[in-house]
Order: structure tokens, then C-alpha cells, then sequence
């Protein structure tokens, strides 16, 4: 991705958060050039990565597949105790067609929150053991503590407020419906280097063409 596309949408982000009266925790505003100052060493932002996450998922193409994300609250898998005993993030899911890939979680469970906006589409699926989907048998979900069952491929149309709680192993794609949308995500402790696994060839994370200075540092970036 650009720098120029990554700094758009985190300012787009913010003023969605805004306009929805969405506050961030203070490093959510905090430049790169005034980060030494204003965010002390001992903190547990970098270790547990807090913050901004602009990805494509290495499509090349944002417009199409790709999030915003902000990650609020989170500890560390390897030590548990440290930070948070949960996460928490909120997603900016671009009305015009822009899409989360298909993909699964190894080890946590997620609510899936849709906090303001249009409607929160959530295509499921289970995953097979050699990773194919499961296109035989229904996904059992709980849904804001219902219990439901869809039919492999089904789209969950979620609206604002209400949720999916989606488990280990079962594949779903985002994307929304009827103008942008304000995703949250409340998990177990999250490690986005080793927990997704996705259907097709993908990046978590997005190599970046500094094309324009960068605003903000992105969580893989503190280093």
C-alpha cells in the first residue's frame, strides 16, 4: 500500500469515530513525530500492539479488499497476566465493496459488534480439517445469546448493536451493506501474527511504498 492511501483512511477512521461520537485512547492521536514525547517508554502499547492497522490483506487493490483497525486493548498470548485479559478493536468496513477476507482463528473466540453505521455482512462457513470449507454441515453460532444455526455460505446480516460470536475454526468474511459501518471486535487475547488463517493466499499485515510522510505509526512499526 501507499503511505498516502494508509494516512486517507486512518483520517477517514477518525472522523467516522467522530461523527458516531466514538472517543479513542490518547496514542490514537499521538503523530509520529511527536510519539516520544507524548508516550512514555514503559508502556505496553508496542508489546501488546495497540493502535492503528491499515492493511490490504496483500491484495494491491484497498478499494476492494482491506480494513481500517484500531486496536484498543489486548495482552500478551505468550505471557499471560500481561495487559489485558481480553482485546478489544474496532474496524472501518468501507461501504463501497471493500471486503475482510475469507479466513479463521486458531485459538480465539470473537464478538463481532456492529457499533454504528450500515449493516455488518459476515459470509460463515466451518473450516475442514485440511483447511477447504465445510460446504455439508451448518455453523453453529451464537448470536447476541442465541443459539443458530446457518447453512454453510450463509450471510449474517447484522445490524447496529447487535452481534455474532464467532469460534475457533470457522471461516467468515466482512464487509458491509447500506454505507460504511463501525465493526467492534471484542476476542480472547489476540496475536494477529499467528492466529488467522486465510482461505486464499493472503498478508496480514501490508508491505508500504512511502509515496507521503506517515501521520501515525502503525503497529508494526514501533520498533
Amino acid at each position: 500500500m501507499k503511505r498516502s492511501q494508509i494516512n486517507q483512511a486512518i483520517e477517514k477512521a477518525k472522523s467516522l469515530f467522530r461523527e458516531n461520537k466514538i472517543a479513542l485512547p490518547f496514542f490514537g492521536y499521538v503523530t509520529r513525530a511527536d510519539w516520544k514525547t507524548a508516550v512514555p517508554d514503559d508502556t505496553l502499547i508496542k508489546r501488546v500492539m495497540l493502535g492503528w492497522d491499515v492493511t490490504d490483506f496483500g491484495s494491491g487493490d484497498f478499494s476492494r479488499v482491506g480494513s481500517t483497525l484500531f486496536t484498543l486493548r489486548n495482552g500478551d498470548v505468550s505471557q499471560p497476566g500481561v495487559g489485558s485479559p481480553y482485546c478489544e478493536k474496532l474496524m472501518v468496513m468501507d461501504g463501497c465493496g471493500q471486503e475482510i477476507p475469507m479466513h479463521y482463528h486458531v485459538h480465539k473466540t470473537e464478538d463481532i459488534i456492529n457499533r454504528a453505521g450500515g449493516t455488518l455482512a459476515i459470509q460463515v462457513y466451518n473450516a475442514l480439517p485440511d483447511n477447504s470449507l465445510d460446504t455439508e454441515n451448518d455453523v453453529i453460532l451464537w448470536c447476541d445469546g442465541v443459539r443458530r444455526a446457518f447453512a454453510p455460505g450463509t450471510v449474517i446480516r447484522v445490524s447496529t448493536g447487535n452481534s455474532v460470536t464467532l469460534t475457533p475454526r470457522v471461516y467468515h468474511r466482512f464487509y458491509a451493506e447500506n454505507g460504511d459501518t463501525i465493526a467492534g471486535e471484542v476476542s480472547a487475547v489476540n496475536d494477529d501474527n499467528t492466529d488467522n488463517v486465510f482461505l486464499a493466499p493472503s498478508a496480514r499485515f501490508t508491505g508500504i511504498e512511502e509515496d507521503v510522510p506517515a501521520v501515525h505509526y502503525m503497529v508494526k512499526e514501533y520498533e
